[in-house]
């Protein structure tokens, strides 16, 4: 079993940073992909940002050179780095895992940014 905690969400007005942790704690071995999702109200979830176990990252063009996704396997830990946030930004932030055939979800942390 995998677990999946995120945290560091919160209220920041437009223009500033949070980082954003996802702890991944049970059978970690072998999870290659982790990635951060979002959903605003009334929208869908989409991806933000994914980074796999060669560090090869992605990341959504409303965020390119805004957020940075990065790992550290040492501590089995996910994060992501969001500057210049704007209102838009505004969502709940869910962690997600990925391993054959599985996939595997945090239970969200809020972001909020006020204009």
């Amino acid at each position: 079993q995998v677990q999946l905690v995120e945290s560091g969400g919160g209220l920041v007005q437009a223009g500033g940073s949070l980082m954003l942790s996802c702890v991944v704690s049970g059978s970690t071995f072998s999870i290659n992909r982790m990635g951060w999702y979002r959903q605003a109200p009334g929208k869908q979830r989409e991806s933000v940002a994914s980074i796999n176990s060669g560090l090869t990252t992605t990341y959504a063009d409303s965020v390119k050179g805004r957020f940075t996704i990065s790992r550290d396997n040492a501590k089995n830990t996910v994060y992501l780095q969001m500057n210049s946030l704007k209102p838009e930004d505004t969502a709940v932030y869910y962690c997600q895992g990925y391993r054959y055939p599985y996939t595997y979800w945090g239970q969200g942390t809020q972001v909020t940014v006020s204009s």
